[in-house]
C-alpha cells in the first residue's frame, strides 16, 4: 500500500486535527448538510443555515475540471470572485468536496479553495453512472493505494483538513478495515454512508446503522451518519444506535430544509423535546408551509452576487413543493415548463456587483404565489373552517361540531411503517417505491418493509445488496493510530 505522497509538505505543524478541529474549528456540529451535485448551492446553504444546519458541504466538484484553470467552471461551482461562497461570517463552516482519482490535479484544486473553507472533502461515495465512467466516488472503493494517495496528497499539503465521505462494503470488517485505511491515510472527519454501492435510486432500500456503528467503534476521528433520516426522530435515533458525532442529511433536507431546526443537540444517550406530543406550532416548526420555505428560498436566490444555476432553482422547488403539486398537477407542469428569462442580463448586472438573480425568476414567484393560495383554501377545507363567500364549500366540510380541526389532529399514521402522514401544504420527507412495489405491483414503499430507525438494530439490514453483520469483530485500535 501506498506509504504518502512525494509532495513536499508547506502546511504548519499547528494544523488542528480530529477532535480538535471538529470542536475549535468547526464548533462540535451534529445537524450537517450534505454535498448534492447542483444542490447545495450557497442560496440553498443560506436557507438551511437558517433552519439549523450547524455544517454545510458544497456541491461535489469535479477537481479534473476544476483545475483546468477555467473561469467559467470555476465561477459556476465555487464563485470565488463574488465574495459570498466561504465568506467568515455567512458561509462557515463550510467544507468544499471534491471528487477525484489524480493526487496531483486534486492538490491543484483544493489549493485554489483551502483559504475559502475549512476542509477538503474527497467524496468516495458517488454511486452514478457517471462517476463509473469518470471512475470517481464509489467506484474508487477497490483501489486503495489510489484513495489513500488521495488522501495522503491533501493531509500533507493543504493548511486545512481533509475529510472523506464513503459507502460501506457488505461485510461489516471490511468496512472496518477501509474506515481505518481512510484514517490513516489522513481523514480527519469520516462520513459513513450506510449503503453499499448498489444501492442508489428504486434499490436504494436502508442503510446498516451497524455498519456505521462499528465504523465509529475502531476509529478515533469524528465520525458522521448518513442514511435513513425522514423525521427529526430518526435523527437522534441514529446517534442513539450508532454512537456517531454528527448526522448528515441529503434528501431529507432536500425535501425539508426545516429538518434540523430546533433541535438542542442532545448527546446519544439524552432524547430532545422534539420526541414530545406534538402541538400545532412545534408541528409548524419542523414541518413549514412549503411554499414559506419556497418563497424564501428564491428570495435569497435574488439577492446574491452569486450565480444560483436555474436548474438548482427549479429543482430546488420540486422538491420542497412535491407533496403539493401531486394534487395539482397543473402547477406542476407549469414549473416543468418554466424556461426563465433574464439570465445574460442577470450576469452583466453582477459584475456591476448587484445581484445575479436580479430579475428573470419571476415565472417561479408567480407559481408559486399561486399554489399558496390554493393551498390556503385546502387547509380550510380540510380543517372545517367556513371558506368566505363560498357556502357550497362550507357545506362539504366534515362535521366538526362547530369546531375547526387542529393540525396536529390532520396528522395520520401510515400502518405499515409508522410514518407520520402530513397535510400536503406541509413540508415533509419524500421516500420511494422499490422495483418491486411500483404501480401495478403493490402500493407500499421501500421505506413501509421497515422503519429507518430500525435498520441498525440486530440483524436489521437493508433490503438489497446483501450486507452481511459480522457477529464477533476483532478490533485492533493501535493499527489505526
Amino acid at each position: 500500500m501506498a506509504m504518502g505522497s512525494d509532495i513536499v509538505s508547506n502546511s504548519p505543524r499547528s494544523k488542528l486535527q480530529g477532535y480538535e478541529f471538529y470542536r475549535e474549528v468547526l464548533g462540535s456540529p451534529k445537524y450537517i448538510v450534505a454535498p448534492m451535485v447542483d444542490q447545495s448551492e450557497l442560496a440553498f446553504r443560506r436557507l438551511c443555515r437558517r433552519y439549523g444546519g450547524q455544517l454545510v458541504y458544497t456541491p461535489m466538484i469535479n477537481a479534473k475540471m476544476f483545475a483546468d484553470d477555467s473561469k467559467k467552471y470555476r465561477n459556476q461551482y465555487f464563485d470565488i470572485p463574488s465574495g459570498e461562497e466561504g465568506d467568515p461570517k455567512t458561509d462557515r463552516p463550510l467544507i468544499v468536496q471534491f471528487c477525484a482519482n489524480d493526487p496531483d490535479l486534486l492538490l491543484t484544486s483544493a489549493k485554489v479553495v483551502e483559504k475559502h473553507c475549512d476542509a477538503v472533502d474527497i467524496n468516495l461515495g458517488c454511486p452514478q453512472d457517471i462517476a463509473r465512467r469518470g471512475k470517481y466516488g464509489a467506484f474508487l472503493q477497490d483501489d486503495w493505494d489510489l484513495i489513500y494517495s488521495l488522501i495522503n496528497t491533501l493531509h500533507k499539503n493543504l493548511t486545512v483538513p481533509v475529510t472523506a465521505k464513503f459507502r460501506v462494503f457488505p461485510s461489516i470488517e471490511k468496512t472496518v478495515e477501509y474506515a481505518k485505511m481512510l484514517e490513516r491515510a489522513g481523514a480527519q472527519i469520516l462520513t459513513c454512508h450506510g449503503r453499499l454501492r448498489e444501492q442508489r435510486g428504486h434499490n436504494t432500500g436502508l442503510a446498516s446503522f451497524a455498519h456505521i456503528r462499528a465504523v465509529k467503534e475502531n476509529v478515533s476521528v469524528p465520525v458522521f451518519a448518513n442514511g435513513n433520516i425522514l423525521f427529526q426522530e430518526d435523527i437522534e435515533e441514529c446517534l442513539r444506535q450508532t454512537g456517531c458525532d454528527g448526522v448528515m442529511s441529503a434528501e431529507g433536507v432536500l425535501y425539508n430544509p426545516a429538518l434540523f431546526v430546533g433541535l438542542s443537540s442532545p448527546s446519544p444517550s439524552e432524547p430532545s423535546t422534539s420526541t414530545a406530543q406534538d402541538t400545532d406550532v412545534s408541528l409548524l416548526q419542523r414541518h413549514p408551509h412549503l411554499t414559506s420555505l419556497a418563497k424564501e428560498y428564491l428570495t435569497i436566490v435574488t439577492t446574491l452576487r452569486t450565480a444560483t444555476s436555474a436548474s438548482a432553482v427549479k429543482g430546488h422547488l420540486f422538491k420542497i413543493l412535491h407533496p403539493a403539486l401531486t394534487r395539482h398537477t397543473d402547477l406542476r407542469a407549469r414549473l416543468g415548463s418554466v424556461q426563465v428569462n433574464g439570465y445574460a442580463k442577470a450576469k452583466e448586472k453582477r459584475e456591476e456587483g448587484t445581484p445575479y438573480w436580479a430579475t428573470g425568476l419571476e415565472p417561479y414567484i408567480e407559481i408559486v404565489r399561486e399554489l399558496e393560495e390554493r393551498l390556503v383554501e385546502d387547509e380550510k377545507r380540510e380543517r372545517g373552517e367556513s371558506l368566505a363567500g363560498d357556502e357550497s364549500a362550507a357545506e362539504e366540510t366534515p362535521d366538526t361540531e362547530g369546531k375547526a380541526k387542529t393540525l396536529t389532529e390532520l396528522v395520520g399514521v401510515q400502518e405499515a411503517t409508522g410514518f407520520k402522514l402530513l397535510p400536503w401544504w406541509l413540508a415533509q420527507p419524500y421516500w420511494r417505491p422499490s422495483p418491486k412495489e411500483l404501480p401495478g405491483k403493490g402500493s407500499d414503499t421501500v421505506a413501509a418493509k421497515k422503519r429507518p430507525r430500525s435498520a441498525g438494530a440486530e440483524g436489521a439490514q437493508p433490503t438489497t445488496g446483501e450486507l452481511v453483520p459480522e457477529k464477533k469483530l476483532r478490533v485492533d485500535l493501535e493499527s489505526s493510530a
